[in-house]
């Protein structure tokens, strides 16, 4: 029994240095894309008021739209993963394929639907009549773009599932980059205003798509994979996404129903809201990034039948989660006097802010272990349990948060009511992963 620590070092050392290898470019590639929405929203401020707060509108629709499909990228790295773990990468490469073809079917319908619903998307989302025009110029031009996006995102889910972070976050940064200088070339070098940032995107997303179809091409050659599409491969690839799709809709209405229940209890709580949402989306890129690793790594080891290794790799990755949890936690509590002046300098929100960000910070190590036992379900290919999990979370959430105006409690109550919502999920997925049901071993689940 005194030999088992020393036994594991070994094991922990290289589960280790996988998930460090994985995790830190996945982190930088997934901080790199809402930089996009960030300079977008720099250049164009200096336009005006109104065409600002088109791009605010078009902009929420299209992140809206294009994360509803991430599940490309997600069910994309784990059925790869699997083929490279048992030995077959040509398969591995020919699965990603069916999930690019998938990407550019799913952007063509899209765009489809876009282009002619534009103006109504817009109204509904409450723009003004000054700002209508540049959010409906915006959407429009910019939906173009749309299958790029998809196909990045399913590009990714290959090169992820092929072992690989290290290239979308080169790629991100490269698309970072060129989207900044088109923005300003286009916007004001060209006079063309919001269209040209609209046309800077789509270019960037473009090349960005196209730097990917390189590298998997290349692969797909090295290793005799077929390129044409392939019907039934693009139907499976369409069944495994669904149960991601429904998750990822639960997960929205989850938080949309936070922010409609925050905007009831009036500006400054709205406001507040709004600043915690920004840094709690921050911490999950963090956690992301570990979670990404997981799907990677654990999607390998079922696809190589060694099921010792993967329970090994998911208990360090919990270990991994609780740690980063607990630091970005105490950094929120430590960091708070230093960013929150930042945000605003209207006393009655900061007032509002503090304690709720308080418990943000106590509910991190929470976050750390959902993100990972998450990656972990989706490198397993578990995606029916994610979705049940999911919506049951959906049901537990809603009424206690729809709750939160009647009974009181203000935006402090809500946060709780979202470290609730954390800790369902936390219940659900390690249930889940006690029992080894996920555990299910071969090239294919």
């Amino acid at each position: 029994m005194t030999q088992a620590p020393a036994d594991r070092r070994p094991s922990r050392r290289r589960h280790d240095r996988e998930i460090i290898a994985l995790a830190v470019p996945a982190f930088g590639a997934l901080v790199a894309e809402p930089l996009f929405v960030m300079v977008d929203s720099a250049i164009v401020g200096h336009l005006g008021t109104p065409q600002l707060a088109g791009l605010a509108i078009a902009a929420a629709l299209l992140t809206t739209a294009v994360s509803i499909f991430v599940f490309l990228a997600y069910a994309t790295t784990a059925a790869v993963a699997r083929r490279v773990g048992a030995g077959d990468l040509a398969s591995a490469i020919r699965q990603g394929m069916d999930g690019i073809w998938l990407a550019l079917l799913i952007g063509a319908a899209v765009v489809a639907l876009t282009l002619p619903l534009a103006p109504w998307l817009v109204d509904v989302f409450g723009a003004s009549d000054t700002a209508a025009p540049y959010a409906t110029t915006y959407l429009r031009i910019s939906s173009l773009g749309i299958p790029a996006m998809l196909v990045v995102l399913a590009a990714t889910g290959v090169l992820r599932g092929l072992q690989n972070t290290r290239t979308p976050l080169y790629v991100a940064v490269g698309g970072f980059a060129a989207n900044g200088a088109l923005n300003l070339v286009l916007v004001y070098g060209a006079g063309l205003g919001i269209a040209g940032s609209a046309w800077g995107t789509v270019i960037a997303q473009a090349g960005m798509a196209l730097a990917y179809l390189i590298v998997v091409v290349r692969g797909a050659r090295r290793h005799g994979a077929s390129l044409r599409p392939d019907l039934a491969g693009i139907r499976a690839s369409a069944q495994a996404g669904v149960p991601l799709l429904i998750r990822t809709l639960s997960l929205r209405a989850v938080l949309l129903i936070a922010t409609a229940v925050a905007a009831r209890l009036g500006d400054t709580d709205i406001a507040a809201h709004q600043i915690i949402l920004s840094l709690w989306s921050l911490t999950a890129f963090a956690l992301d990034a570990i979670a990404i690793a997981g799907q990677a790594i654990i999607g390998r080891y079922l696809g190589a039948s060694d099921t010792e290794g993967a329970r090994d790799a998911c208990r360090r990755m919990i270990q991994w989660g609780i740690a980063s949890g607990v630091v970005l936690g105490l950094l929120i509590v430590l960091a708070r006097p230093l960013f929150v002046p930042l945000f605003t300098s209207d006393s009655d929100v900061q007032h509002t802010l503090l304690p709720a960000l308080l418990v943000v910070a106590l509910s991190q190590p929470i976050c750390g272990v959902v993100f990972v036992l998450d990656g972990v379900l989706m490198g397993a290919g578990d995606g029916r349990y994610l979705a049940s999990a999911m919506i049951l979370t959906l049901v537990v959430f809603a009424p206690f948060a729809l709750l939160v105006p009647t009974l009181g409690g203000g935006l402090t109550a809500l946060w709780w009511a979202m470290t609730l919502m954390m800790a369902v999920r936390l219940i659900t997925l390690w249930l889940r992963t006690r029992s080894g049901r996920w555990i299910v071993t071969g090239a294919t689940r």
